[in-house]
């Protein structure tokens, strides 16, 4: 499947048949005639009257009540289509201020609400009171991105939150790309160039480490490769990353294009559901990832 018009036709024919509506809209509104608000209205319908997002809307956590995950989720995707909403962000501040760690500041991995409906092994959760980078980083790199910081009613949460980050960053696990991105995302948003500037410097350390990005396309196992870590052409990490190896991993990610039109995904699914969910989110970020490169 390596014909432009056959990659892009045999995806849109695997997104109608499975994707859910979300994600369909996501593919209109990149590569159809769709528009953000389109997606905000399907978005939307994940919010929970706290501000906060649940609803499968992260597919390996099925808990309907919000969580901190899937609420990152819905940032990221304000952020993708550029569609800054201050009613859905101003509900994101007020969960983000009611799932504050008090003591610490920071926001936790999941609550405990999360064990009782489906999910993955991974998100199950003993605790409601430890902060963690993840997804910490990103949900406070977002609000800045989009100067959501006037809008916050409350601004003391939003500050102590900001200072776990940055002490969070000194003991982050470098080998950890979920963490590490995290950072990234921070410190790329942040107001304050010259103290970001510093920190990233580490960051630049990491990611030239020799394994940190996973050069080969076809490594097996929890592996992070190129793409995972530059999805697009204006990707932080992208600077590590030489035009070969970007080749050779934008060759195989063509190569991986199922059958079905649609890509798979690399772990075990909560279910049948779940995995299509995924699929359909996967699929449409495999379009936008070889449209930056100039591939679609």
């Amino acid at each position: 499947m390596n014909n432009v018009n056959e990659v892009l036709e045999n995806a849109r024919q695997f997104i109608y048949h499975n994707a859910r509506l979300l994600d369909r809209m996501r593919f209109e509104y990149f590569f159809g005639q769709g528009t953000k608000e389109s997606v905000l209205a399907v978005l939307r319908a994940y919010q929970n009257v706290d501000g906060g997002f649940g609803n499968a809307l992260e597919p390996d956590i099925r808990c309907p009540h919000s969580q901190p995950v899937p609420t990152e989720v819905a940032l990221t995707i304000l952020d993708e289509i550029d569609g800054y909403n201050r009613e859905i962000v101003s509900g994101i501040a007020r969960f983000m201020e009611s799932a504050t760690v008090e003591e610490t500041g920071g926001i936790p991995r999941s609550f405990c609400s999360v064990n009782d409906y489906p999910h993955a092994p991974w998100w199950t959760t003993e605790r409601d009171d430890a902060a963690s980078m993840n997804p910490t980083g990103r949900m406070i790199g977002f609000l800045l991105k989009q100067d959501a910081v006037p809008f916050i009613s409350h601004e003391t949460w939003f500050r102590k939150t900001e200072q776990f980050v940055w002490e969070r960053i000194e003991k982050v696990d470098t080998s950890d790309f979920h963490d590490v991105t995290q950072c990234i995302t921070f410190l790329e948003n942040h107001r304050d160039r010259e103290r970001a500037g510093a920190y990233l410097a580490k960051v630049d350390e990491w990611l030239s480490h020799p394994g940190t990005i996973e050069l080969d396309p076809h490594a097996q196992g929890y592996v992070h490769k190129v793409l995972d870590w530059a999805p697009s052409r204006d990707s932080y990490a992208g600077r590590f990353i030489g035009e070969a190896d970007l080749e050779r991993h934008l060759t195989a990610l063509l190569q991986d294009q199922s059958e079905d039109g649609g890509w798979p995904i690399s772990w075990p699914a909560v279910s049948s559901a779940c995995e299509l969910e995924w699929r359909g989110f996967i699929t449409v970020e495999r379009l936008k990832t070889l449209r930056s490169y100039g591939r679609l």
